[in-house]
């Protein structure tokens, strides 16, 4: 084998397990799946009110990672009639932008969420404004009691 041919293994080599690392780093490392999500809803006037989730009856997940705000991700269910009332009393909110999850989180589909937001066919509402610098907590909800959570940049740092 020439010096060339193994040059070049060399750098394939490293560059393929760099790779895998950087991918590994991005979808489940610093990822910690959440065992309580509390909503706490934010309404018109500025105040807020919680809405109870149970994970047993409410089919909560979510994950969150320390190392970004903005790897916040949860998923939820509510009764449809209590999700109309949560509506109706919440601030909503306007431009959500909902940030894709890692693949293996399987309950929250980015694109599906702001592509029914975008058509009307949900609705986005704030959780909480700031919470961390320049992040709002932002949630969608279907008619049929389908939610979701996640953090967005709020355009104060720009």
């Amino acid at each position: 084998m020439t010096s060339g041919k193994i040059l070049v293994s060399v750098i394939v080599g490293v560059t393929t397990i760099f790779g895998i690392a950087l991918w590994w780093f991005v979808n489940y490392a610093f990822y910690e799946e959440l065992d309580d999500v509390v909503l706490l809803v934010q309404r018109g006037d500025g105040q807020a009110f919680e809405v109870p989730l149970d994970p047993a009856e409410n089919q909560v997940s979510g994950i969150n990672a320390e190392s970004s705000p903005l790897r916040f991700r949860a998923c939820f269910t509510l009764d449809p009639v209590e999700a109309s009332a949560l509506l109706s009393q919440a601030f909503l909110y306007e431009d959500p932008t909902p940030l894709g999850a890692p693949g293996w989180f399987d309950c929250f589909d980015a694109v599906a969420i702001g592509t029914a937001l975008e058509a009307g066919e949900a609705q986005a509402f704030l959780i909480q404004r700031d919470i961390t610098r320049g992040v709002d907590r932002v949630g969608a909800l279907f008619p049929d009691g389908r939610g979701f959570m996640w953090h967005q940049l709020n355009g104060t740092l720009e």
